[in-house]
């Protein structure tokens, strides 16, 4: 299920101005005390959020964040989708690993996306 509008403002709000989101999906943190998270993947970084205890889809806090130059990907599907970063694995629904492999393709294959045709909009 797509990460709803609120939900995409309120982890806005913790951008910095000049940022903007360009993926957003949720994620579980095998092994973790608090493994449901949303990764944000902005302009400028790829922040991971932990969640609430009582609801996975109100954000609380920033867990991590990585350079915007991190590749997440290769993402596994063998089983359940997953892919690890820094050493920790983020497992996705099959829905998010086309979103994972896009915010892959800005950093490996910047060339591949087509250009604005409207850039001063």
């Amino acid at each position: 299920m797509p990460v709803s509008a609120d939900v995409r403002e309120h982890l806005r709000s913790y951008l910095g101005p000049d940022d903007e989101i360009r993926y957003v999906f949720p994620a579980d943190v095998l092994m973790s005390a608090k493994p449901s998270v949303f990764v944000v993947v902005s302009r400028k970084a790829i922040t991971v959020f932990s969640t609430s205890f009582r609801s996975r889809k109100v954000p609380r806090s920033i867990l991590t964040q990585f350079p915007r130059m991190t590749v997440l990907g290769p993402v596994d599907t063998a089983s359940t989708p997953h892919f690890t970063a820094a050493g920790i694995t983020y497992e996705i629904d099959e829905e998010y690993v086309a979103v994972v492999n896009a915010a892959d393709a800005e950093i490996t294959s910047p060339q591949d996306f087509p250009h604005d045709p409207l850039p001063n909009l």
